[in-house]
């Protein structure tokens, strides 16, 4: 095959950065080439929910995800409830910022992006959020932009805990599809003091917008259900997780617990063997101003512990340095 492609560019496109890999194009370039590829997906007739959510049918079944209520914009669904995106979020609101660099648009966040290639360790999970437009009767949301992120095995997180201050793994971000459907392939958190074992996702208007506070649709978290949790905390490396979970409910949890997470809880399927599928149906209603998002700066939200809010990094976990504060 003859390669056609002139210095400089790709795919017929110029390189903002002729000198650099393809990987350090910038954000920008970046969205380009995603696009491009959704559009040959869609001539296919394959999107993300779809190639996803074919690998949820099977396994072991946990939670179902409550997404009818208190009716919105006609469509008859409850809207996402909004959140505290707590202390480590990386999307500017309170300094490190991973939503401007470049790879951060990705499935798998398992690893660090960048000049680090760090690995988290620990039991597969595959989230997939599906985002409704409560405006549209409840239709899929396609072409917002989903950015989420979590605590790794040992309840730290990456750009903020001692240690992982370079690192950038289980975080990123998915443009939904035609279905509404964002998949991330990560790994199960660990439950560390104050809070419920979960995930945070933010949901902006398309990838223009990302990382721009203002711009922001939702704010919230998966909750993961108990009893997965159980089966995930009994493997090795996730054994500090046992007695922390033990002191914890979703009543008491200081997010969850107005509702006991009734809207956010994951629908699981799988195995610590195979690895879990967590499924949470999302319903946002862009007509809404969102009253969640950022913490202060410096305190980290509501569940700091008392003289810690100020100390991201602190040992939330014994040997390991995490998360000091809660959300």
């Amino acid at each position: 095959m003859i390669d056609d492609e002139r210095p400089g560019t790709y795919q017929g496109r110029a390189l903002p950065r002729p000198g650099e890999d393809l990987v350090d194009q910038g954000l920008a370039f970046d969205v380009g080439t995603l696009l491009s590829r959704r559009r040959v997906l869609g001539l296919l007739g394959l999107g993300a929910a779809g190639l996803g959510l074919a690998a949820c049918g099977t396994g072991s079944g946990d939670a179902a995800t409550a997404t009818t209520g208190v009716a919105g914009g006609g469509s008859g669904l409850t809207e996402i409830p909004e959140e505290t995106n707590g202390p480590y979020p990386a999307d500017g609101t309170n300094g490190p910022n991973v939503l401007e660099r470049s790879g951060v648009i990705r499935r798998d966040i398992t690893g660090s992006f960048g000049a680090s290639t760090t690995k988290a360790p620990g039991i597969a999970m595959t989230l997939t959020l599906t985002v409704l437009n409560m405006a549209e009767g409840g239709s899929p949301f396609t072409g917002v932009a989903v950015y989420v992120w979590q605590c790794d095995r040992d309840g730290a997180y990456s750009m903020y805990s001692a240690g992982l201050e370079n690192e950038n793994y289980l975080r990123g971000v998915q443009i939904a599809d035609g279905d509404g459907a964002v998949v991330f392939d990560s790994i199960f958190p660990a439950c560390y003091p104050g809070r419920w074992p979960h995930v945070h996702f933010e949901v902006y208007p398309d990838m223009a917008g990302i990382g721009d506070a203002g711009k922001r649709l939702a704010t919230s978290q998966v909750a993961l259900p108990q009893r997965t949790c159980d089966a995930v905390y009994a493997t090795t490396g996730y054994e500090r997780s046992v007695a922390t979970l033990a002191d914890l409910t979703l009543a008491t949890d200081n997010v969850f617990g107005d509702d006991g997470g009734a809207h956010q809880i994951g629908a699981v399927t799988g195995d610590v063997n195979t690895g879990f599928r967590v499924a949470l149906t999302v319903p946002v209603d862009p007509s809404t101003t969102p009253d969640g998002g950022s913490a202060p700066g410096g305190t980290g939200g509501p569940g700091a512990p008392p003289g810690q809010g100020d100390r991201p990094g602190g040992s939330a976990l014994p040997g390991r340095p995490g998360p000091s504060v809660s959300p």
